[in-house]
């Protein structure tokens, strides 16, 4: 799957955008991301991953405690492919 695809297939489910979205005001622990949502630890652990799998999210380790970032270049990277896919979808109309 390419890089692009993950990170299309990441933000599709409205959880994973949820956490990206939180993510914005800066990194978080596992734990204060997991009490905005009632779910459970392997459901929160498995969008932890497919969101990392997408490069969409960095992961750091301090001792027992994971802390999750924004990746901003990547999300960049997707922004930037469609507003070019939607600028090319307006000029294709005005032909």
């Amino acid at each position: 799957m390419t890089a692009s695809n993950s990170a299309f297939k990441a933000i599709a489910d409205p959880a994973r955008r949820e956490i990206l979205r939180l993510l914005r005001g800066g990194e978080m622990t596992a734990g204060e991301l997991a009490e905005h949502f009632d779910m459970s630890k392997p459901t929160m652990s498995h969008h932890f991953a497919v969101l990392a799998q997408a490069d969409l999210i960095t992961r750091r380790r301090e001792g027992q405690t994971i802390w999750y970032g924004l990746n901003t270049t990547v999300l960049q990277d997707v922004l930037s492919w469609m507003m070019d896919l939607a600028g090319a979808d307006t000029k294709e109309r005005k032909k």
